[in-house]
């Protein structure tokens, strides 16, 4: 054997030992996920936009989709979010910083049985939601 084999051979393999262990210390997952960031939603109050909120969403699949055949509806599902958005937009009364967690994830669980089919998502989870603008309570 070669000096430089063995020299690569001791550096990766201490790495692999360690990803190994730790990918085996972790639960495995109970159920299949899609992850969406990134999805930029208006807050319109008064016929206006006052804020933009960055929202990261994670679908819980069911037991007909799998992720590999979510992550091609992505897009059509970014669509009908950002849709719903401006028909109705997710406001809350007191906050233009957040978004209504409850009507954003009944708007999209509507939506994905319409694009996916029924029971393929069955939880929308909001992972964060990141306003453009940290200020805008209103005021009176």
């Amino acid at each position: 054997m070669r000096r430089r084999d063995l020299i690569a051979a001791t550096a990766v393999l201490p790495a692999a030992i360690a990803t190994g262990a730790a990918a085996s210390d972790r639960p495995a997952p109970s159920a299949a996920s899609v992850g969406i960031s990134g999805v930029g939603l208006p807050v319109i109050v008064g016929g206006r936009i006052r804020n933009y909120v960055f929202v990261s969403l994670r679908l819980h699949l069911g037991g007909s989709a799998t992720p590999e055949s979510m992550r091609l509806k992505e897009a059509y599902l970014r669509d009908a979010l950002v849709r719903a958005g401006h028909r109705t937009p997710f406001v809350l009364a007191d906050d233009w910083t957040q978004l209504d967690a409850a009507a954003l994830s009944a708007s999209l669980m509507r939506s994905a049985a319409t694009i996916a089919g029924r029971g393929a998502v069955t939880r929308v989870e909001i992972v964060s939601q990141a306003p453009r603008r940290r200020t805008g309570v209103r005021a009176g």
